[in-house]
């Protein structure tokens, strides 16, 4: 977290069509301090309650140590609300629950088991394992990905997100050599009929000689 700033969730991938892997954190819009994912020293660190999410993906090719393409995604325009996911979460553990002979324990993870064999010594965690799907398949119907570049670097934020950076940041950025900056419209993570505005940031280098 940064302070008084976002929050950011950095994952590297070997190959642009990867998933992430989340594990038992389900995908965000925003952080929450409220959240059960998160530690004290966390909540604690600075006054807040809520903080923009940010998801940083850096593409690795497997067998090179060498930084491919990375991508800065919001979390409003990657990720549904909320309510989605836990709703699913609960509907799972719910129905987990509901089944005879079962002594189930909620948890941060879908749930546990209790006592599942005779003598009553096996315990059974149930874990989620989120998957998310890379932005670059995500957002393929806006991005001007190119093989053969040495480097790449794609930002997409919300227009009402750009336009509150400060105008020495903005001007920073539209005079920068090699950077484009385009308006696009992306899919509203939670009605697809929907569309955000929304500024698409490329960045791309040449390889070397």
């Amino acid at each position: 977290m940064l302070r008084n700033g976002p929050a950011i969730e950095v994952k590297k991938i070997e190959s642009l069509t990867t998933e992430l892997q989340l594990n038992s954190s389900h995908p965000k819009q925003t952080l929450k301090s409220d959240s059960s994912f998160i530690t004290k020293k966390c909540v604690e660190c600075e006054e807040w309650t809520e903080k923009e999410f940010i998801y940083v993906i850096g593409h690795i090719p497997k067998k090179t140590n060498h930084l491919s393409s990375l991508w800065f995604v919001y979390g409003d325009i990657y990720s549904a609300s909320e309510e989605t996911y836990l709703s699913l979460k609960n509907d799972i553990a719910t129905n987990i629950d509901e089944m005879p002979d079962v002594e189930f324990s909620e948890t941060n993870e879908i749930g546990r088991v209790n006592k599942v064999d005779p003598l009553g010594i096996t315990n059974l965690r149930i874990r989620g394992m989120w998957l998310l799907q890379p932005p670059f398949k995500v957002f393929d119907y806006i991005h001007n990905y190119e093989n053969g570049k040495r480097f790449q670097c794609f930002a997409i934020i919300p227009e009402s997100k750009f336009v509150s950076f400060p105008d020495e940041s903005i001007n920073r950025l539209e005079q920068s050599e090699g950077l484009t900056i385009t308006d696009v419209n992306i899919n509203d993570p939670d009605n697809p009929v929907g569309l955000i505005e929304c500024k698409l940031i490329e960045f791309k280098v040449e390889p070397t000689a």
